[in-house]
């Protein structure tokens, strides 16, 4: 493993930035880096960050060489890997694609229902930009790692668009709850073994084992008392805010009423919908927590320690989202086969679904891309939520590509969180001129 790696961080102007890169040189003896690169078309918002990555360099690898660009050329020259994590709006739309759901009695979320919808239609071709950037610049065995949200309306609309990218679709939101398991079971999370199946932000843990020891049932009666609250709450800072305290804790009630399989906290939207509404603040929502919050706190850091020299970085090593998307990395880069959840073409893994639908499920991860397991046959219950989320998603992706505001209307209307097409037709309506600047245009 003497190889060195040129790796790009598309977004390098965001705040999970710092984490990442410490995330990447804590594997720095094993996973060594040439050239660290961070690329964004906010360049004050990547210069502020940059200093904080700077500062971690120094930390933790003095003689690695960062570069800040804005130009796609010097990003992505000979690049072997790239990280992509755009928010295509930053958290101004994020806001409009929580509260205009929310005026109508809808969920009201980043990645689930109208604003997930909205998010990924966002996000769609400028990540086609950036895998035509690594088509023309990067390494010919390049990969894309990406965290880019909606990642299952985005990975679906990268195999449509650019089929023979080299990009991989990962979510760290299974291995976060998969860290509070590890919490509560006592043990390490690289020790559990999960069984899974849905689409990204929309799937069930069917079994959880520690080692070769089936530990499913004891994990189950503890999930139904507390939910994923650890019993001496440890969770990381990115998961302890009260919304997200609320969102582990929320499982319980879910797996009360469907104790067959463990949930993806995600489900909530979609299985307790009009609960989420009437517990949601519509005038303040996520967006507004985390920019009060995390994006204050990082922006006032840097403006303090050029004043001062002084930091206190802790705040910034949040652990499992840049722990992850390392581990897919390193095992992509010496093919490692390590076993993880990912996004992938279904093609059989899920006997009864259709082959093109784009599913999260293990997979052996190695130099040449994902090797599904096989899920074999979901029951009904399950099969049929995933089919209608599943069409939801491709015909939202089919509104982007044909500019089509029909089959925009349709994926709005067959969302689970929204109750009828004459709401689903005024909430698109409204996000149509919320977006103009960043939408195809829809006709």
């Amino acid at each position: 493993m003497n190889k060195t790696f040129k790796l790009v961080i598309v977004g390098g102007g965001s705040t999970y930035t710092p984490g990442i890169v410490k995330s990447l040189l804590d594997k720095k003896d094993s996973f060594k880096l040439s050239e660290l690169r961070l690329y964004d078309n906010l360049k004050e918002r990547q210069d502020k960050v940059g200093v904080l990555v700077q500062k971690v360099i120094e930390m933790f690898d003095p003689d690695l060489k960062l570069v800040l660009t804005t130009d796609p050329k010097e990003a992505f020259e000979d690049a072997d890997f790239i990280f992509a994590q755009m928010r295509v709006g930053l958290y101004h739309m994020r806001e409009l694609d929580e509260k205009i759901p929310l005026k109508y009695d809808v969920v009201g979320q980043e990645t689930c229902g109208p604003g997930g919808l909205a998010y990924g239609l966002r996000t769609i071709y400028p990540m086609v930009d950036i895998i035509d950037y690594c088509e023309q610049y990067a390494s010919r065995n390049y990969w894309i790692v990406n965290y880019s949200n909606p990642a299952a309306i985005v990975a679906k609309a990268m195999h449509r668009l650019r089929p023979n990218a080299r990009i991989l679709n990962i979510c760290d939101m299974p291995v976060a709850i998969m860290r509070n398991m590890a919490n509560i079971l006592d043990c390490d999370r690289h020790d559990i073994v999960p069984d899974y199946f849905g689409l990204n932000h929309f799937g069930w843990f069917t079994k959880i084992r520690v080692g070769d020891v089936d530990r499913t049932e004891e994990l189950k009666a503890y999930v139904k008392e507390h939910g994923y609250m650890p019993p001496d709450e440890r969770s990381e800072v990115r998961h302890n805010d009260a919304s997200w305290k609320h969102t582990f804790d929320n499982a319980k009630n879910l797996l009360r009423m469907f104790p067959d399989y463990l949930p993806n906290t995600y489900m909530q939207y979609y299985l307790l919908g009009d609960q989420i509404v009437k517990d949601s603040d519509k005038n303040h929502t996520r967006a507004n927590e985390v920019m009060e919050g995390r994006e204050k706190r990082i922006f006032q850091a840097v403006d303090t320690y050029m004043e001062t020299g002084e930091i206190d970085m802790a705040p910034f090593f949040t652990g499992v989202h840049g722990e992850f998307i390392v581990e897919v990395a390193m095992s992509l880069a010496f093919n490692l086969r390590k076993r993880h959840l990912v996004m992938v073409m279904n093609n059989g893994a899920i006997r009864n679904l259709p082959d093109d639908a784009m599913v999260e499920i293990p997979c052996y991860i190695t130099s040449e891309g994902p090797e599904p397991t096989r899920v074999g046959e979901i029951p009904t219950f399950f099969k049929g939520m995933i089919e209608q989320q599943e069409a939801c998603e491709k015909l939202i992706v089919e509104a982007a590509v044909e500019g089509s505001y029909e089959k925009a209307l349709m994926a709005f209307t067959l969302n689970k969180t929204i109750p009828s097409a004459a709401v689903a037709k005024q909430i698109l309506d409204e996000m149509i001129e919320a977006n103009k600047e960043y939408w195809p245009e829809l006709k």
